[in-house]
């Protein structure tokens, strides 16, 4: 499987998946029944600090284990606080995560499955792959 294959879900759309909100919840299912799941280290810690429980926490754990995690660097993060100034520069006020998310995305070749519309705008500044849910039939 080549990695454009891959989606990377943002925090929003496992918070849908695991909140069973249609369609999200039975396209997450299929893309992990796919292997197509990637993850990255932002969204792990952003999940883990927002768990109800001490059960979901430990859920939450697993995924290091479940998913592969894209590569990081410093030079993401550089890259992440120059989107960051260009789109403040622009009058956006887009938070250093979902930059970070942004240039992780690029970076890798993956597409991005969110529920967060500032990807919306980032991919106006910057080629985002944004993976769109096929309406049902």
């Amino acid at each position: 499987m080549k990695d454009s294959d891959n989606i990377l879900v943002d925090t929003s759309a496992w918070i849908a998946f695991f909140r069973k909100k249609a369609p999200y919840y039975e396209v997450i299912l299929e893309l992990i029944d796919n292997g197509r799941i990637c993850c990255v280290g932002i969204v792990l810690a952003e999940l883990l600090q927002g768990a109800k429980s001490q059960s979901e926490f430990e859920v939450l754990k697993e995924f290091m284990y479940v998913f592969d995690f894209l590569p990081e660097s410093t030079e993401m993060w550089k890259k992440a606080g120059e989107l960051s100034y260009l789109l403040r520069q622009k009058g956006k006020a887009i938070g250093l995560s979902d930059c970070y998310i942004s240039v992780t995305t690029i970076s890798n070749n993956v597409q991005l499955l969110t529920l967060d519309r500032h990807f919306e705008a980032i991919g106006k500044e910057v080629e985002l792959h944004l993976y769109v849910i096929p309406p049902h039939k």
